[in-house]
């Protein structure tokens, strides 16, 4: 997945969040005290390492997929590559989140968990694109899964009052990564194989699971406030086939993109049933940018797919025009990373004295400045040191916009939809960088054809910003 910090301020990424708030007190005795007392040291270890390394993918891959497409000749699954794990990460979401409702989050994250290994296995032991592509599918759907299953794991093990130094916990173990990873991913690129990139997590993702184990014993069933005699919770089967639909589409649309003759129509026609199909998981009016939280989740979806839409491909150019190495490929992320703390932290001082408009907008113009220098860069050939200056500003864009929506969208849910809106809120996310790196994979080879393969993915993210704008005014009720 393209990189992405998580919202401390939301921590509530899939249908399983409903778990963290019908849960209040621990199981297994809240008498113990502190993150790392005696009782909970290894399941907190083990939790944080988990989203330590589902993020470390995420941002390394983004590095080193130039490397690796020419390694493989796959440059045209490139975009396949990133919108795939983001796609069947939506399905991963909904399935964990009801599975762990029906019948509890132990069986759903050790699932999880094996299909992130086999994944980064095969994905690791690819020699070629396609079984690339393959591992990284299993791998997105194990990462969407595991996210939602340690939300579930949260509610049921911790206490209330240790609810906030968890999820703040999981939050740095997602900047941590897009600190190191990147670089760290160039290095071990350059120094041994990209295929170590892959492998040399799957071990991790083990340890880090039987860390996480003893404190799973007993949590099988149902929350303990619902009682011995209630019934599981249903199969949410129609959000599952949606969601399932939806993934296809964006699979669908990178694959038929290059059928001569009628490629382009088929491709439309897949964009369309993608766009239909999220339509029953996201509030009523989202995509027609109903005024509040309708636009709150628009915008969210809007401002990712513009950003991530770009970034995946900034390393690819710095890579193939200037021949930067991976590892100063990376840096350039990295650099993007830090803004995205830095203004994350800023707004929150300023969350009084700063308008949910006004801020949302200031982020929309800077994703965009972010997206435009890096066209500029391309077209005129500027130095590189324009486009990774202007990712810099896109990155404090993020920052902006990213805890400032999470926030809107608890304060404009009732509590009895808090879950669902949550849940749409990251779906829309995932789903809409899926679709725009689906397109941005067509537009790609479409301006190739010219000359202009990064000035046409870069104008299309251009205009996905411009929208973005637009709708940021309408985030406040």
């Amino acid at each position: 997945m393209p990189s992405e910090l998580p919202d401390t301020s939301a921590p509530t990424p899939g249908e399983g969040t409903e778990a963290v708030s019908r849960s209040g007190d621990a199981p297994q005795g809240s008498a113990r005290s502190g993150l790392f007392s005696r009782g909970y040291l290894w399941i907190t270890i083990g939790s944080c390492a988990l989203v330590f390394l589902g993020a470390f993918e995420s941002l390394a891959v983004t590095t080193i997929m130039p490397v690796v497409s020419a390694d493989l000749d796959g440059a045209s699954l490139y975009a396949l590559a990133f919108a795939g794990p983001l796609a069947t990460g939506v399905i991963g979401m909904v399935l964990a989140g009801n599975w762990s409702d029906r019948s509890g989050p132990v069986a759903p994250l050790y699932t999880s968990s094996v299909l992130f290994a086999i994944g980064l296995l095969i994905a690791g032991t690819s020699f070629t694109m396609p079984m690339l592509v393959a591992g990284r599918l299993i791998q997105g759907l194990g990462t969407g899964a595991v996210t939602v299953a340690l939300y579930v794991v949260v509610a049921r093990v911790y206490p209330a009052r240790l609810h906030p130094s968890i999820f703040a916990g999981f939050a740095a173990a997602w900047v941590i990564p897009s600190l190191i990873g990147p670089f760290a991913a160039g290095l071990v690129t350059e120094l041994l194989t990209w295929h170590w990139v892959f492998l040399g997590v799957v071990g991790l993702v083990a340890l880090a699971t039987a860390m996480v184990a003893p404190a799973l014993r007993g949590l099988h069933g149902r929350p303990r406030e619902s009682g011995p005699d209630a019934p599981p919770a249903p199969w949410a089967f129609r959000r599952i086939a949606w969601a399932t639909l939806a993934a296809a589409a964006v699979l669908t649309l990178s694959l038929v993109s290059e059928v001569p003759g009628i490629g382009t129509p088929l491709a439309l026609v897949a964009a369309a049933i993608a766009i239909f199909a999220v339509r029953p998981l996201l509030p009523v009016g989202t995509l027609v940018a109903r005024r509040g939280l309708p636009s709150v989740i628009l915008m969210r979806g809007l401002a990712a797919s513009a950003f991530f839409g770009a970034e995946v491909y900034l390393p690819y150019l710095l890579i193939e025009r200037y021949g930067f190495n991976p590892s100063l490929a990376g840096l350039a992320l990295t650099l993007g990373a830090l803004a995205w703390a830095g203004a994350s932290w800023l707004q929150g001082r300023l969350a009084e004295r700063l308008r949910d408009a006004v801020c949302t907008t200031m982020g929309g113009a800077l994703v965009l400045a972010a997206i435009l220098s890096a066209l500029l860069t391309t077209l005129f050939g500027l130095p590189p040191a324009v486009a990774i200056a202007g990712w810099v500003l896109g990155g404090g864009g993020m920052g902006l916009i990213y805890p400032r929506l999470s926030t809107l969208t608890l304060a404009l849910s009732a509590p009895a939809a808090q879950g669902f809106n949550s849940s749409a809120l990251a779906i829309g996310d995932s789903l809409g960088s899926a679709l725009s790196l689906a397109i941005t994979g067509v537009v790609f080879a479409a301006f190739a054809t010219i000359g202009l393969p990064f000035a046409g993915v870069f104008a299309f993210a251009s205009v996905i910003a411009i929208i973005a704008i637009a709708v940021a005014p309408r985030v406040a009720p």
